[in-house]
Order: C-alpha cells, then sequence, then structure tokens
C-alpha cells in the first residue's frame, strides 16, 4: 500500500512539473527599446517600435507580440513588421484577454518566434492612426496629444532597458511653435535629451535613459498649431461628464487616482506655462557643449568676465561687467544715464583685453540696432575664446575654482570690520562680486543706510551727475587702473569725495539695471541670436529607417488621454 501511494506520489509530482514547465510563462528581457511617434501633416499618427529582445532560458517561445495603441483608429492593413529583418506575416486585432479593450494589434510570429535562451529584434510599424489630437485648452489653436508607449507585463518583462523616445512634429514647424511636455515616470531628464529638426523639416523631441525597463506606462506628449493639421482630424475637447466618467473608469479598472478631470482643466496650462520657460531657458543656453567635455585639471587664470561666460551667466549681467571695467580702467566714461551712454577716452589704457576693446567699438556705433549687432558678435568672440581655453581641462572643477573665487571675494567685502575697509574690498574685487546672483542685494547690504562712504577713484567716470556737482571729482583726470581711497592707517586719507552708502548701493546697481535694459534691450531675444551662431539646435544624426532598436515580446497594452495633462492608464497583460 506505501509503494501504491509513494507511486501516485511521484506521478503527480511529474505530472505537476511537466504542467508548470508546459505552462511555462514568458520572461524575457529588453537590453534596447526605441519608440518613434510621428505626427503626420495629415492629421494621422505613424508609430514605430524597435524592440531588441532577450529571452530567458526555460521560458516560454515568444511567439506573439502585442503591441498596445493609443486610440482605436487604426487598420490592419497598416500594420507591418518584422523579426531580425524578416517580415511577419500574421497580423491581427488583439485580444482583449491581454490588451485593454483590445485596443491594439497582435504580431504572430509562427517560424520567427524567439526561442527560450535567444535573441531577436522586433520592428512594428503602425502607419494612419487617427484620433490622436485633440484640441488644446492653452494655448489657443493649438492641438495637443498625450501619449504613453507600449508596455509589458512586470512578471514578464525583467531587467533595465536602453530606452529611447523620439517624437517628430509635422513638416514644416518653427523650431518656437511646436511644444513638448515633460516626461512622466521618465527615469532619465524630464526635458528632452536633444531638440533639431530631421532632415525631412520636422522639429523632433528625443529622450534617451539607460535606466528605464518595459513595464512602466511612460507618458509623452506636445502641441502645435492647428493650422498644420486638417481641421477635421482634431478632436473635440471633451464634455464635462465625458472626462468625469473617464475619470471613473480608469480609477476602477486600473486603480489610478481621480484626477483626470482636474488635470485636463488645469494640466494644460501648468504645462504650456512649463514649456514655455523651459524654451525660454533653452535660447539662453549659450555656451556650446563641447565646453563641458571632459578633460583634466583646472583652467586658471580666466578675468571675471570670461569666468561669467563659463558659468553662462545672463548676457545683460556680462555686458554690464565689461562697462565697469572699461570704465574703471579709465578708458570710458558716462556722459548719458537715460538712456545710458559712454564716451570712449583717449588714449586708452595698455591692459585693455580684446572684447573691451570691441566693447568700445559697439557702443560708439550710430544706432541701437547696429550697437546691439556688435555687442552680440563681440560676446560670440568672447564665447568662442572660452571655449578654446577650455580645450583639455574639466569643466566641472573650473566651474568650481571660480565660484569658490566668487565666494572668497564676497567674504572678504562682507567681513570687512569698517565701511572704509568694506569700500577697499568691494572695489578691489568689484568683477569677481558681480558674478554672484544676488549681487544687488548683497551690494545693498554691505553699504546700507545713510553714512558717508568713500567713493572709488572711478566713480566720476560713471556718474556724471556726481562729476557735475564734485569739484574735486570733475578736476581729477582719467586715471588707468582702478581702486578706492588710499587708506593711511586704517583711515581714508583727508578731503576725499563721499557719497552715502545707500545712494552708492543704488548707483550701482539701479544703473547697472539701466544700462543693461537700455542697450541690449529683450534679454531672450538678444541672447537667442547669439545661441543660435554659439550652441544652434542640433541636427538628429538619425532617422526613423536607421536607428536600431530595444525588443522583447509578451503581451502589454498603451494607451492615450484625451487630453494633454490627464491620468493616462492602462492595463499591463501577459501571457
Amino acid at each position: 500500500m506505501k509503494r501504491i501511494l509513494l507511486f501516485v506520489v511521484l506521478v503527480l509530482t511529474i505530472f505537476f512539473s511537466f504542467t508548470t514547465v508546459t505552462a511555462q510563462s514568458y520572461l524575457f528581457e529588453v537590453p534596447k527599446a526605441t519608440v518613434e511617434l510621428f505626427a503626420n501633416n495629415d492629421g494621422t499618427a505613424t508609430l514605430v517600435y524597435t524592440y531588441e529582445f532577450s529571452n530567458r532560458p526555460g521560458a516560454h517561445p515568444i511567439d506573439f507580440v502585442d503591441i498596445g495603441l493609443p486610440t482605436k483608429g487604426f487598420s490592419l492593413g497598416n500594420v507591418s513588421a518584422t523579426v531580425d529583418g524578416r517580415s511577419v506575416a500574421g497580423v491581427s486585432n488583439a485580444d482583449p484577454q491581454y490588451i485593454f479593450e483590445g485596443q491594439g494589434v497582435t504580431l504572430e510570429l509562427g517560424n520567427l518566434a524567439i526561442p527560450a535562451g535567444g535573441s531577436g529584434t522586433v520592428v512594428a510599424t503602425i502607419q494612419n492612426i487617427s484620433g490622436l489630437f485633440y484640441e488644446a485648452d492653452e494655448p489657443e489653436n493649438y492641438v495637443s496629444f498625450f501619449f504613453s508607449p507600449n508596455y509589458f507585463g512586470k512578471e514578464y518583462v525583467k531587467g533595465n532597458t536602453e530606452y529611447e523616445m523620439i517624437i517628430y512634429m509635422p513638416v514644416g514647424l518653427d523650431e518656437d511653435m511646436p511644444r513638448y511636455f515633460p516626461a512622466e515616470k521618465w527615469p532619465g531628464s524630464k526635458e528632452p535629451d536633444d531638440i533639431g529638426y530631421t532632415e525631412g523639416g520636422r522639429v523632433f523631441y528625443y529622450w534617451w535613459s539607460d535606466r528605464a525597463d518595459l513595464s512602466t506606462d511612460y507618458r509623452f506628449g506636445g502641441a502645435f498649431p492647428n493650422n498644420f493639421i486638417p481641421a477635421t482630424t482634431i478632436q473635440a475637447k471633451p464634455t464635462f461628464t465625458e472626462r468625469a466618467s473617464g475619470s471613473v473608469n480608469n480609477f476602477f479598472e486600473n486603480l489610478f487616482p481621480l484626477c483626470c478631470v482636474a488635470a485636463f482643466i488645469g494640466g494644460p496650462i501648468a504645462i504650456g506655462i512649463l514649456q514655455a520657460n523651459q524654451q525660454k531657458k533653452r535660447k539662453l543656453k549659450y555656451l556650446p557643449p563641447k565646453v563641458k567635455i571632459e578633460g583634466h585639471g583646472i583652467k586658471r587664470g580666466l578675468t571675471a568676465v570670461q569666468a561669467a561666460i563659463l558659468l553662462e551667466k545672463p548676457m545683460d549681467q556680462i555686458v554690464t561687467m565689461i562697462l565697469f571695467s572699461v570704465i574703471r580702467k579709465g578708458a570710458a566714461e558716462v556722459t548719458k544715464k537715460e538712456p545710458l551712454q559712454i564716451k570712449v577716452l583717449e588714449p586708452l589704457p595698455d591692459d585693455l583685453y580684446p572684447y573691451e576693446k570691441h566693447f568700445l567699438d559697439a557702443m560708439q556705433a550710430d544706432s541701437k540696432k547696429k550697437q546691439r549687432t556688435e555687442l552680440q558678435a563681440m560676446l560670440e568672440n568672447l564665447i568662442t575664446g572660452v571655449q578654446e581655453k577650455m580645450k583639455g581641462f574639466s569643466y566641472k572643477e573650473t566651474v568650481t575654482y571660480y565660484q569658490d573665487i566668487v565666494s572668497r571675494a564676497w567674504q572678504q567685502v562682507e567681513g570687512s570690520e569698517t565701511p572704509e575697509v568694506a569700500m577697499e574690498n568691494y572695489d578691489k574685487y568689484m568683477g569677481w562680486t558681480m558674478l554672484d546672483d544676488n549681487y544687488g542685494d548683497r551690494t545693498r547690504n554691505v553699504f546700507t543706510g545713510p553714512r558717508p562712504i568713500f567713493v572709488p577713484i572711478w566713480w566720476h567716470r560713471y556718474d556724471p551727475v556726481y562729476r557735475s556737482g564734485t569739484s574735486t571729482a570733475s578736476a581729477r583726470p582719467a586715471v588707468s587702473g582702478s581702486g578706492s581711497r588710499p587708506i593711511v592707517g586704517g583711515q581714508p586719507s583727508a578731503n576725499m569725495p563721499t557719497l552715502p552708502g545707500a545712494d552708492f548701493a543704488a548707483g550701482v546697481v539701479l544703473g547697472a539695471q539701466n544700462f543693461a535694459s537700455n542697450t541690449i534691450g529683450d534679454l531672450t531675444s538678444f541672447t537667442e541670436r547669439i545661441t543660435n551662431k554659439t550652441n544652434p539646435m542640433p541636427k538628429p544624426t538619425y532617422s526613423s529607417s536607421t536607428r536600431s532598436g530595444g525588443g522583447s515580446s509578451g503581451r502589454s497594452c498603451a494607451c492615450a488621454c484625451a487630453c494633454a495633462g490627464c491620468a493616462c492608464a492602462c492595463a499591463g497583460g501577459g501571457r
């Protein structure tokens, strides 16, 4: 009896072991994946998925690949796929058991199935997808879309993925027309790693991460003017009832928060504002990325102005630094404050830098337009010069070095025991103190109050009102070099011109602000022209037909929202 019982147990064990093996689940890795979304001028979208997958030993063969799609507006006749370059013959509508509501397609690999322990690349192209673009709340006359690429159940896909996501906007858009939405749930930068134009005239946004996976519903999106696609292809904004109903459905079907209604109303506006800010920031990034390629050691010997370029300080701040530099050296004086005008003083000092000479030439231009053009050329040369000086040196180490100089300069000023010593140090380190982002406030704090201070010897060249009202100052000749009143025994020399500290601080800070605004005008527009020369939008080095891709298999789903910014959710899957 015991032998019979033991035999039955053995048979059952073998049976269940066999059943477990035959019912072995899909289990694979995705070393690389590329998703490309093309927003077409006919109002449709094209999706290209490139999956490079590695099937686990002992796993079920990868015989089906389910691709969830953002809308139900597709046709099987517009779906094509390959495995390692060989065409997949079988394409069918997805089974709702594996993709939410069957909104997708199934690639039947057949004899191209990836066996256990094998690997291969699957490329799926789905053309003429309709219903993706919706009226945007903000900005007016824009359409928007929000897209969650295809993904797989966590129980079937393991490991990290080198993941690329590219959105291609319709042909014909200027670079400042379209907008991207910051990526959601993305393990890399929320902002695109690359923005540029394809050879076909499409603006593209490119995200990349080597810490991604193929089981998370990452979310991407964008917007563009509605006149670039037919009006008949634009989906109307969902009604309040539809938004609320969709939110409830999403909650129960996917356990996602009820956020779509609020996000639909506020999300596009917030995202639009964020996007506008990001575009503005991009226009102010004038330093070419080559400077940031790591080298070795610190590049010492940069002037404060050159360090300002390295730290990518605003252009108005840099131009103001140059103004103060030439005034302190006795090369120029201010003749009028509103609008600010300067006069070149002859003979020029011998210690002027090329960019200072170029600055003086620019300021003598006979029109504002020529003046700004010359200032932009001067700054372009300055940026190029800093780039040349940084070759072979560490960007990070050098930036830290000069940031420390700025910090120590302010320590000298703010740690001075008397206002007189503070002025001496302030004048001595003025170029470096102006690199601080809080330069204005710190200057006011140091020289606060009505107590008179002894002004620097160059102050009469900076303030024409002070010059005309002070005989001592007005009679003083232009002197090359800088420095404040001489200090003897810790006290300034007698009979030297004074000014209330608060007035001095206001004169420096407000005068600098007025000079910048009157000279360069709109900072973003001024800097953008320089950026277009020194750090233009990068050109793509790839096309959709040549990109290497990622891989995987299994069951999955994807979805798109009816509104930019709302919760985009769908059920994961796998069999």
